[in-house]
């Protein structure tokens, strides 16, 4: 058999606990594997500590560590793991004795083991099945891994769902199998108890970004190309509406926080999401608005269509929201187009000609003849084979409400090619700015040696790129 084939290792660091982690392949493995080993203790080691753990848990009121944020608690509950320590370990020094404390909590505080995963930044998604099998996770650069993290129990499944759901006032029961939350941390949490769930009680954490993406990163990562990104500022500095449609895990999101980097800092935008996800540049006249759940007796519920309503009493020269479901939301967003507001939304649909469909076709179902309101659309793929994501397609939208593709994703070159001429941008930008073809076309070349300059830069983040934009826009920056 041949050896495993290493693919990247690096360290994480949980409190005072540092854990290796190790990618690696095996030849009977169909996926890597993702391992982590904490203290890089022996298996006689890890043994004896969970005999330590089950005697910590049968002498202590384990529920009220879990619930607890007092940290005098805590700290009693470090004393009686010390005492245990002294017994299985006599002679330990007092640094190790301290590791060893921090362990045992870590392991029975909050998510367990999964709160070694939502420590690496690395990580979109952990996915617990069940207690048979290990947890999954998707991982930035080598998709989905199996690790070496079991949950062991249904009942310890189910006990993290419920501690996620009561730090939001949700709950989770037989009756009610199904539910959707967030960390407070701002990853979406989505958990179904058996026997909705055949195999298992589950639990989907899709991971917040800890640092936005930014424009460099997609152009870094080839997501999308200079010219492509050019393409898309200019129309956002001349206030085009656009989509951003895709299928799940396509980075919709991702790519609409990081063109928001183009944004002027002269203009009040009005964000609406579900779950706090957009980090726009500091520089910018910004209010973000997040919609509330109804607590338990189904009160105080704020809806995505309640905040798209209150948000055109604010103000706004622009209106992001983060996605698109209903007819009455799509509804009030193209009546905002109507009246001169530029709006920008994402949508699940793998094309331009889907993303019309989809508009069109319940439950959106909106009139066809309103969507020349709309100038772009902007379709984002990730190739579920290889992990990597994609610009796919650049659309504009024709008077009678059509999709015509501008640029277009050729798949074998893995290179984005213009199509076909963007002739109604054209013809809208000549109408409101003057500009004609050949200026349009030289100020794409300029916005690129910008684009050009960041990269060589490396300048990654999203609010020094905002500052950067001001001065663009002040006429005072020199690529």
């Amino acid at each position: 058999m041949d050896e495993p084939k290493v693919l990247e290792t690096y360290k994480l660091k949980l409190g005072e606990v540092l854990i290796d982690v190790s990618i690696y392949t095996e030849e009977d493995e169909p996926v890597p594997i993702y391992n982590v080993s904490i203290l890089n203790i022996s298996k006689t080691t890890q043994r004896i500590l969970e005999k330590l753990r089950e005697e910590f848990i049968s002498r202590v009121n384990l529920g009220a560590l879990q619930e607890t944020e007092s940290a005098d608690i805590i700290e009693r509950f470090k004393q009686e793991i010390r005492v245990l320590i002294k017994k299985y370990f006599p002679g330990l020094d007092d640094d190790t004795t301290e590791l060893l404390v921090n362990h045992v909590i870590q392991q029975n505080v909050g998510l367990g083991p999964l709160e070694i995963l939502l420590k690496d930044a690395n990580l979109e998604e952990i996915v617990v099945n069940d207690s048979k099998e290990p947890v999954w996770v998707y991982h930035r650069a080598y998709g989905w891994l199996k690790t070496n993290v079991f949950i062991k129990s249904e009942a310890r499944i189910r006990h993290y769902s419920t501690t996620i759901g009561r730090e939001v006032g949700k709950e989770i029961t037989l009756l009610k199998p199904l539910m959707d939350a967030h960390l407070t941390t701002g990853d979406r949490v989505n958990a179904t108890l058996q026997p909705i769930s055949t195999k298992g009680n589950t639990i989907t954490i899709r991971k917040f970004a800890e640092k936005p993406w930014s424009i460099t990163d997609l152009i870094k990562k080839k997501t999308m190309n200079y010219e492509v990104a050019a393409v898309i500022w200019q129309a956002l500095q001349n206030e085009l509406s656009m989509i951003i449609s895709g299928g799940t895990g396509s980075g919709k999101t991702s790519t609409l926080n990081a063109i928001a980097n183009f944004f002027p800092p002269n203009q009040r935008i009005i964000s609406i999401e579900d779950t706090r996800e957009l980090t726009l540049p500091n520089t910018l006249h910004w209010v973000p608005m997040e919609t509330r759940l109804p607590n338990p007796e189904g009160k105080g519920e704020i809806t995505m269509l309640d905040l798209v309503v209150n948000s055109l009493r604010m103000r706004p020269d622009r209106i992001i929201m983060g996605e698109v479901r209903r007819q009455r939301e799509a509804e009030v967003l193209f009546e905002a187009m109507h009246t001169g507001h530029s709006v920008y939304a994402t949508l699940h649909a793998n094309n331009a000609v889907e993303t019309i469909v989809r508009l069109t076709t319940p439950p959106i179902n909106m009139p066809k003849a309103v969507l020349s309101s709309l100038s772009l659309l902007l379709v984002q793929n990730r190739n579920r084979r290889t992990g990597k994501r994609r610009t796919l397609q650049v659309a504009e939208i024709t008077p009678d409400g059509d999709a015509e593709v501008v640029i277009q994703l050729d798949v074998l070159k893995d290179s984005l090619i213009r199509t076909s001429e963007a002739k109604r941008t054209l013809d809208t930008l000549y109408l409101y700015t003057g500009l004609r073809p050949a200026e349009i076309e030289k100020d794409i070349k300029s916005k690129m040696a910008a684009l050009k300059w960041l990269v060589h830069q490396d300048i990654t983040d999203v609010h020094e790129i905002g500052l950067i934009m001001s001065k663009y826009y002040a006429g005072t920056l020199h690529v």
